[in-house]
Formats: C-alpha cells, structure tokens, sequence
C-alpha cells in the first residue's frame, strides 16, 4: 500500500481507496441539494437534471431532446429543450413524436408473451408450425462461406431463439459474404410486404446454429411476422389491440397521421466528412412515416412520444400491470427480465465493445446483474435489475425496479454519437435522488 500525497488517497495494487479527509473533502465540493421534490427527487437536484439537458443543446450536441423521471408512482419531471425542427426553429414539446427504432423490440416482446399466456405457443416450440418458410434450414459452416457449403442443422428456431437474437438469422451488416449480399438482396422484398420477405429469407442458410450466438436485428422482424400469423391480425392491429389501445399510448404506431405530422420531430445525422448535422428524415408527406408501411417491422418500426412509453414501461415496473389493466402475469415479466445469454455469449463483443460486462439481456431487454462492471455500458451505472433498450435513433428508456423508476429519453440523432447526452442525463437523474 502507497500513498499518495497529492490527493490523500491510499493505493492499492490498481485500486485506489480514499482517505477520510478526502472523501470528506469531495462530498463537500459536491453540489448540495435541498429540499426533497417529486417522487422522492431534490428540488435542485431536477433543475440540474434540466441544466444538464439544456446545456447540451446549448453546446449543439442535438437538436432538441425531452426527458422524462417517474418515481414513486409520479411524474417527476419532464424537460422539452431545443428544436423539433432546428431550421425551422419548431420548439421540441413534451407531446413531440418520435421514431423509437428498437425500442420497438420489448413492445413486440408483451405481445409475444400475451400470446404465450394464452396458449398459442410455447417459447420452446419451432417456428415452422406459423412459419413453414423456415422449416428445415441449412447451416453454413462460418457465416461468410459459400452458399453451397450449407448443410442441414442440427434443430429449427425456437420463438425463444428469436427472442433472443439467437435463431442464427442475421443482419445484412454482419460479417461480409455471400449471404451479407443474399440478404441484402431478400430485404429489397419488404417493399413487397411480410409474406415475400420471409420467403426469400427462408432460402437462405443460416450462419449460426440456432440457439448457439447472439447476433442482433433480424430476428425480431421474423418475431412479427409470426406474430402476425398466430394471432390472425396484421402487425399493426395486433399491438394496437393488444397494447396500446388498453395502456392509452395514443400517438404510438408505424404511421405519423397527417393531423399528428406538426409534432413530429426531424431525424437528424452527422456527416461523416464535416462532423456537422444533417437531415436523415424530414416530417411531410415524403417520410417513411407519413403512410402505413408495406412491411411493419417487428424489429425497430415504431414511432411514439415519452408519455405514451411511460405507459408501456410502468406496465412492466408494475410487474405487468398499470393502474386496471393487466396485460402480463408477474412471471411472464420476471421471465422478460431474466437473463438469458450464457457466459460464453456474454463475452463477445456486442456494438464494438464489452456490452455484455454488466448486463445481459432477456426478452427484448437488457437486465443489469454486475452493478461494478457498468462502467464499460454507454449508458452509465444502474442499479442491479434496471431493464430497458434503446433505439437507433438516440433513443433509450429505463426501469429501475430498486428505486422505482423509469428514465425516459427521447432524441433523433444517431445512437452512436459520442456526443448524445444521455449518459448525463441518466447520471443526473440518479444524483437528484434524496429518499
């Protein structure tokens, strides 16, 4: 054990521990909260929350943001900061609709377990009996061989496999090959609709054994077809129905009416070669969004706001249930919110980094389990059993079943910007709590 003089701390091999002067001395330059808010909240420690938010519009890290805190069973505060539209300066507003991407995913995953609930399937049994497509499947031996090299495997998908991104059906920005340019060639179907699409999927090979390998993304547009099939009803009708209708999420769905188009917020990217902002998708007639698509994509086609979300989370906070309605059984959430990759797939790399170090993932949902290993997750320290995903676009929710709370951040910007500030809003929100 050595010391060190400049900060009056003890090291330790590679930890450092701090002494008592010192600790003394940094809670003191800590900002000093007051009077407890909200939902168990500070009153100042809010305003920094907004601050936070404010500043990072302010230093043009997005364009505009809202966030949303629910504890205790209140609205604790919601922030709408910065533009909808920053050409046009239209004001962000708590109504604002937004594209949720694969926050569409645990959506798709209720409604998987409703019908689970009512004995329509069991997790375990093989998709061929809705999805013949997929009967059958050949198995590549690495996933950038030939084609022709495929041979059958071993057992079918499961609707768990598809659950969890393990049916060995990937993306078309895995590893490159000839089955990459396959499914780039199969996605070009989904302007065709469901049924052409997973035909031309189902020709295809897989590239990993099911069951045996995480690998993100198709897997749940495969999840919505069949759920499509199982139920009678289309996509769309289904998780409205099913979901949004009874949980009151209004303003959610894969189409922006044109009387909702004003609230609609523009997605913005960053050009690679000036690093500046850019329109990606412009609210009007000519978006994606402003008629009902041709294939509505189980894995990331939904738009919403953070209220309407709010909804859907304290549904799940609520172990199923918000206020009268009901939708999921207390297991069949504790299932969603269970891990289930093993060791082995936990260790590799996911997004270009150890994402899997201190949470794994369930049911269309990430879970913490290592509070101490979260330092290497985008989205900061939790405590142990939050659950939540984001979206492509920025977007990222959370619930905190320990501290009873949900964090809600909704932004259109690239979810790679280094720039987002939804590690400092997750931050701040942690630091506001003073029960």
């Amino acid at each position: 054990m050595s010391r060190d003089k400049s900060n009056g701390a003890y090291r330790v091999g590679r930890r450092t521990v701090l002494s008592g002067a010192t600790m003394a001395g940094l809670l003191a330059a800590a900002p000093s909260f007051a009077k407890s808010g909200p939902g168990g909240f500070t009153a100042d420690g809010l305003k920094a929350v907004t601050s936070a938010m404010q500043g990072a519009i302010d230093k043009g890290d997005a364009a505009g943001l809202v966030t949303l805190l629910y504890r205790h069973g209140t609205v604790a505060q919601v922030t709408a900061v910065g533009w909808q539209d920053e050409s046009a300066k239209t004001p962000m507003r708590r109504d604002t609709i937004f594209r949720i991407a694969s926050m569409t995913k645990p959506i798709v995953s209720v409604a998987t377990l409703m019908l689970m609930e009512e004995g329509v399937f069991a997790l375990t049994d093989q998709v061929d009996k809705f999805l013949p497509e997929l009967a059958n499947r050949n198995l590549l031996p690495d996933p950038s061989a030939p084609l022709k090299t495929a041979a059958p495997s071993p057992h079918g998908i499961t609707i768990l496999d598809l659950l969890t991104h393990r049916s060995g059906i990937v993306t078309p920005d895995t590893k490159p090959g000839p089955l990459v340019s396959a499914l780039k060639e199969a996605d070009s179907a989904r302007s065709i609709g469901p049924d052409e699409w997973i035909k031309r999927v189902g020709a295809l090979p897989l590239a990993y054994e099911p069951g045996t390998r995480f690998n993100y993304g198709n897997s749940f547009d495969v999840l919505g077809v069949l759920l499509a099939r199982a139920s009678g009803m289309p996509l769309p009708q289904l998780l409205e129905q099913r979901i949004f209708a009874p949980l009151g999420m209004k303003d959610t769905g894969f189409v922006v009416p044109s009387g909702k188009m004003p609230r609609f917020a523009t997605n913005y990217a960053t050009d690679p070669q000036s690093g500046r902002r850019v329109v990606s998708d412009q609210p009007g007639e000519n978006s994606r969004w402003a008629k009902p698509p041709a294939f509505p994509a189980g894995a990331g086609g939904l738009v919403s706001t953070a209220d309407d979300y709010l909804s859907f989370a304290r549904m799940l906070l609520g172990r199923g249930r918000d206020g009268d309605v009901r939708l999921l059984s207390h297991e069949s959430v504790a299932l969603m919110t269970a891990n289930e990759l093993t060791p082995e797939q936990r260790k590799i790399p996911f997004s270009g980094f150890e994402f899997w170090a201190g949470q794994g993932f369930g049911l269309g949902v990430s879970v913490v389990d290592d509070v101490a290993r979260q330092a290497r997750s985008p989205f900061g320290f939790s405590s142990a059993g939050s659950f939540g995903w984001p979206g492509a676009y920025g977007t990222w929710w959370q619930a905190d079943p320990k501290e009873d709370m949900i964090q809600i951040f909704m932004v259109q910007m690239s979810a790679g910007d280094p720039r987002s500030p939804v590690r400092r809003f997750q931050a701040a929100s942690y630091q506001a709590i003073d029960d």
